[in-house]
């Protein structure tokens, strides 16, 4: 193998730009890998955590980019790196057709921009907390996309963007609607009268594409970030945004998303909330609150529903599936194949994959979460740090779960799974053709490793969506995998394979 090593000076790339110029070079057969890298600190850890890191990448600086290319041969590795090169200089140049001036510094951005409100920053983690500072300063709200932000920091600014009436949205906020206007992982959807507040990116995702398919829309969707609830931060942001979503004229309904909060800051929302003329829809994953403050929900789709069903002036009877008959052709099509074998979900969304692994849990018994304790039915949330380092996040680049999936294989990991579960998240920022990577993939276990596991896909996107929902769902379907819009009803579903025990409940419930 031979590697080549190229440090471009003084040259800042997006890193979901980076990202995707790697992912679509690494397809080719005598390349191995393919890491392009902004030289800061915490880059150079994660290039030396998967053994890349060489003598001349350790020179680069915050302000260097670092190209390494790993291939068959000296001269495939060299040209490669130059492809990588034309590739950033030519999105740079399509970006300046479409933006004839490109401010280098947030003071002359204001000074092109002097009415812009909001700041959306995307930029190494440990430069991440002065940047923000600096935004919250001139006036701006801001939306943080960067990860590894310090708790301290993280807590210091949103006190200081509550004391100036601003929204801080993050760390790590994956997607947020403000004004109909969608930032980071965004589907295009329907304004309306729904307002929602999460801390993650997918789970809201998965509301609003929901919303979006009952035909209602969203007012705003403000992401708060993962740890926002928790006692340190206080629910800082939660507790701002659910008073201005109260006072928004466009908000008739509240919908809030989270992992279960910390019994100080249940409390505290409580409080607040037992006080609005506005209800307010909860789903907090494997959580029961007492009181009756919150509109409890247990899945996602269910707080969708519930939602419109409020806004419409009508209560909401939730059912395990919306078309029961489906479920009972597709039951009595699969028989008991599945029944007694292994469940394998690979997720690329984290919420998705909670929900997930809680229904599957309540009808199997114990699911693992990580591929170290896989002795049995396992979910995994392949956007975890742990399965992205040095590598783009699986909505951005699907191929991580094709090698996740021959790797299984190729150890016999699949060998005794009845049912493999993955989820598609469409729109702005993801994979153009997710299902055909997924197909091409599944196709090529089924020949050459005889996978004979039901595939189930859940699909979240809207029709509006630059991937074309309809198409992914065709191709899936015509692949012969079983395709569900809600992953409540999909994790069902494959509950209901594998233990068809428990077929009787369900189908009762639903009818």
């Amino acid at each position: 193998m031979a590697r080549n090593t190229h440090i471009l000076k003084s040259s800042y790339f997006d890193s979901v730009v980076l990202m995707r110029v790697a992912s679509q070079l690494k397809k080719q057969d005598d390349i191995s890998e393919v890491a392009m890298f902004m030289g800061t600190e915490g880059n150079h850890d994660l290039l030396a955590q998967v053994g890349l890191t060489t003598v001349k990448s350790r020179a680069a600086g915050p302000q260097d980019l670092i190209v390494i290319v790993v291939a068959d041969s000296e001269e495939r590795a060299e040209s490669t790196t130059q492809d990588a090169l034309s590739m950033l200089t030519d999105r740079n140049a399509g970006q300046d057709n479409e933006l004839d001036y490109r401010p280098r510094t947030l003071d002359a951005a204001l000074g092109f921009l002097p009415d812009a409100n909001l700041a959306a920053l995307s930029i190494p983690g440990e430069f991440a907390a002065r940047e923000a500072s600096k935004c919250i300063d001139k006036g701006l709200n801001v939306f943080l996309f960067s990860d590894n932000v310090a708790l301290a920091d993280e807590i210091s600014l949103k006190k200081k963007a509550r004391r100036k009436n601003l929204l801080f949205m993050g760390p790590d906020c994956g997607t947020a609607y403000i004004n109909g206007v969608g930032l980071g992982f965004a589907n295009i959807i329907k304004s309306g009268r729904i307002g929602c507040i999460a801390a993650s990116g997918t789970g809201l995702q998965a509301v609003v594409c929901e919303l979006d398919r009952l035909g209602e829309g969203v007012s705003h969707a403000i992401g708060v970030g993962g740890r926002d609830l928790s006692s340190e931060v206080g629910g800082l942001m939660t507790t701002y945004s659910l008073e201005l979503l109260e006072q928004d004229p466009a908000t008739e309904v509240i919908i809030l998303l989270s992992k279960p909060p910390s019994a100080d800051v249940v409390k505290a929302l409580e409080a607040l909330c037992s006080e609005f003329s506005t209800p307010v829809v909860s789903c907090f994953q494997g959580a029961e609150l007492p009181g009756n403050t919150f509109i409890q929900t247990a899945t996602l789709d269910e707080a969708a529903a519930t939602a419109v069903c409020r806004v419409n002036g009508r209560e909401h009877v939730p059912v395990p599936f919306n078309l029961p008959d489906r479920i009972s052709d597709l039951l009595e099509e699969r028989g008991n194949k599945a029944a007694g074998k292994r469940v394998v979900g690979l997720f690329t969304g984290g919420t998705l994959a909670k929900e997930a692994q809680l229904l599957l849990s309540k009808e199997l018994g114990p699911v693992a979460k990580s591929f170290e304790e896989h002795a049995g039915h396992i979910v995994v949330d392949l956007g975890d740090d742990q399965y992205t380092i040095g590598r783009p996040h699986p909505m951005i680049s699907p191929e991580i779960r094709t090698e996740q999936l021959i790797e299984l294989a190729e150890t016999g990991d699949l060998a005794d799974c009845g049912v493999v579960l993955v989820d598609l998240v469409l729109g702005k920022g993801s994979h153009l053709d997710p299902a055909q990577e997924l197909v091409e993939s599944i196709e090529t276990l089924r020949k050459r490793r005889q996978l004979s596991a039901e595939i189930v896909a859940v699909v979240i996107g809207t029709p509006e969506d630059p991937q074309d929902i309809a198409a992914q769902i065709s191709v899936l379907d015509a692949a012969g995998i079983t395709v569900f819009r809600s992953n409540s009803e999909a994790a069902r579903y494959v509950a209901m394979l594998a233990a068809p025990a428990c077929r009787e409940n369900y189908m009762k419930e639903a009818s």
